[in-house]
């Protein structure tokens, strides 16, 4: 490794290091529920996201429920993306009209991008209809990172509250995931 690569190594360590605390700490106060520089305009998108989904945002679950809630939403995401590839040669947005990706391919890919290994089988432009990539493939990519922070938030929360029966509500940590950490982080990378 030459000089610069040590350079561009020590320069991504020193930036994590010093953004650690800040965004940790805007993270554990989103997850705490406090109100943050975000809540007056995202607050009420959240109550109303809960509202339409009937989710109570302030009873925790315990955490068979919480996996439950993982599960039953991971599964939802599994059915879509296969749904997606298996009907792509009848939806909208396909001008190269590609026909149904192939049975086991399709679900090898929902899988893959629901658990957000995102292993690849195939090629993408050749395989996959626009639709299929933008409402399939990235909303799984989006959607997966943001329950897998929901479920490292309730992993802490578990050894924080070692005597407590419950680990949070998945909904509500899923919600604020997507609404208070990657849709800002999104905004500020674009």
């Amino acid at each position: 490794m030459d000089a610069n690569g040590i350079l561009q190594i020590l320069i991504f360590i020193v930036l994590i290091v010093a953004l650690t605390p800040l965004i940790g700490g805007f993270m554990a106060r989103v997850f705490l529920g406090e109100k943050i520089i975000l809540s007056p305009v995202l607050g009420p998108v959240e109550r109303g996201i809960y509202r339409i989904c009937g989710v109570v945002p302030e009873r925790e679950q315990h955490w068979t429920a919480y996996a439950l809630s993982v599960l039953a939403f991971s599964l939802l995401g599994v059915l879509t993306l296969y749904g997606l590839q298996r009907l792509q040669g009848l939806l909208p947005l396909n001008p190269a009209e590609m026909g149904a990706v192939a049975p086991d391919l399709a679900l090898n890919t929902a899988i893959s991008f629901v658990t957000n290994t995102n292993w690849q089988n195939y090629g993408g432009e050749s395989t996959m209809s626009l639709l299929t990539q933008m409402v399939g493939l990235t909303v799984q990519n989006f959607l997966s990172a943001a329950a897998g922070i929901a479920v490292a938030v309730a992993l802490i929360r578990a050894f924080a509250r070692r005597q407590s029966r419950t680990v949070g509500n998945f909904w509500v940590d899923l919600t604020r995931t997507i609404l208070y950490v990657l849709l800002p982080l999104c905004f500020v990378g674009a």
